[in-house]
């Protein structure tokens, strides 16, 4: 990998998130989590490139972000659709989603941990949490996608930008 800035990204950022997901990763030496994500978004606040991570609060990977400074937004080729769609619908309480994924890890600057087969990384040091007001939704929105398990929005500078040679 090679590191890029973020502003070098040219990419349709709601097909990359949206149609072709990421991993929403973290983790220490230890141990890590990932998850399937196609909810996300990226934006300028206070100055500074950040990137919008949804996580639901009864997601294994959670306590994995809650617990660390960063985490890491990791984006595949259709190659590894496969393995996106394993990480989207099997918990890391039960499988060991890396080994199952034949995923080799690597540490960002910082120790965040991100997937070394990604195309692109986005490695996020956490600047704001923030849970979703079920108060302030649309009833239509409440219908449509939730069950009481509204969405933590996790909002990371992108403070590295790691792009497949």
């Amino acid at each position: 990998m090679i590191e890029r800035t973020i502003r070098e990204y040219r990419e349709n950022v709601f097909d990359a998130i949206g149609s072709q997901w990421m991993l929403i990763t973290a983790g220490n030496d230890e141990k890590i989590n990932t998850m399937t994500a196609s909810w996300g978004g990226l934006g300028i606040l206070w100055g500074a490139p950040m990137a919008l991570a949804y996580i639901r609060p009864q997601r294994y990977t959670r306590q994995f972000v809650d617990d660390k400074e960063s985490f890491t937004l990791s984006f595949f080729s259709q190659d590894y659709r496969k393995q996106l769609s394993l990480c989207g619908s099997k918990s890391g309480r039960d499988i060991d989603k890396v080994k199952e994924c034949g995923f080799t890890v690597a540490q960002a600057q910082g120790g965040a941990p991100y997937f070394e087969q990604a195309d692109l990384v986005f490695v996020c040091r956490k600047r704001m949490v923030v849970p979703m007001d079920p108060a302030a939704m649309p009833q239509d929105v409440k219908e449509k996608w939730y069950e009481n398990d509204y969405h933590i929005m996790y909002w990371g500078e992108i403070v590295e930008t790691l792009v497949r040679k």
